[in-house]
């Protein structure tokens, strides 16, 4: 599409939005939201500010977490009688841990079209300045809430050989860095990003201890929302995890406890005790 083509009838149009300078707002973006007929929208007045800026005067539709299973028949059938819709989240890209996919998903079982108007996105920027593997990753979002369940997250994610990429907000980001210092070590490959686009934007990438102690050297450092870029086990470490978790598997079967089956399968394998004694509990669970 031009950026002077009109919008089709019946098609839903996925829109990225800034997360934070609004000139990353694509003109092929405002070309759309200027054409359809409505504006899906997770906040219809953070949105609003949005639109005011840009002049665009279109209808608001609030589809969000806790109504877009409702609304989306409502929303398909208004693109079956030719309407045409967009979608887009308070911030980035839409169903990236944000509402939408309940709309997108009814809109493609409809057999109606849904098209893509990319842009920003914080987990791809973030990955993009972090010096660590982009080859191959995995997106995982926001980890749990609780310190206890977003370490067992963690073990889990402990021989990932992929390049991790984490939300966290301002209130829990020291917690979770200190859990990941716990879990995957001080010396496992790290990079923070800050305020991505905005005018306190900073990055830092280095471990995970280095990055929890710059956290706590400064209250500010702790402010906004970030993404969290974590390199990946090396390939010898799952390997020989996986070894480390057979035979944990065999001497918990033999009715060792937890620590003591960690323990001897840490020495049989070379893999690291923390690790067998978290995946030794969560068996337990």
């Amino acid at each position: 599409m031009s950026i002077a083509a009109k919008v089709a009838p019946g098609h839903l149009y996925v829109v990225a939005t800034p997360i934070g300078n609004l000139g990353d707002l694509s003109p092929r973006a405002q070309a759309v939201l200027e054409s359809v007929d409505a504006i899906c929208a997770e906040d219809t007045r953070t949105s609003g500010q949005l639109l005011t800026h840009f002049g665009i005067r279109k209808p608001l539709l609030a589809v969000h977490e806790h109504n877009e299973t409702d609304i989306c028949t409502r929303l398909v059938e208004r693109l079956r009688s030719g309407e045409t819709l967009a979608l887009i989240s308070d911030a980035g890209t839409p169903l990236i841990s944000d509402p939408g996919f309940a709309l997108v998903r009814a809109v493609r079982a409809a057999e109606l079209p849904a098209v893509a108007v990319p842009g920003a996105c914080a987990a791809i920027a973030a990955l993009s300045i972090a010096g660590l593997p982009s080859d191959r990753f995995v997106f995982e979002g926001f980890l749990p809430a609780k310190s206890g369940a977003r370490r067992e997250r963690l073990g889990q994610l402990a021989s990932e050989t992929r390049t991790l990429i984490l939300y966290e907000s301002s209130h829990r980001i020291t917690d979770c860095v200190a859990d990941i210092v716990a879990v995957l070590g001080a010396d496992r490959p790290l990079a923070l990003a800050r305020e991505l686009t905005k005018l306190y934007e900073q990055s830092r990438s280095s471990t995970a201890g280095d990055i929890a102690a710059w956290l706590a050297s400064d209250a500010n450092h702790s402010r906004g929302e970030f993404v969290l870029v974590i390199g990946g086990a090396p390939a010898q470490a799952d390997a020989t995890l996986q070894e480390g978790q057979r035979v944990l598997g065999i001497l918990l079967g033999g009715g060792l406890s937890a620590s003591s089956a960690a323990k001897l399968a840490a020495e049989i394998s070379g893999a690291r005790k923390k690790d067998l004694y978290a995946l030794a509990v969560q068996a337990g669970d």
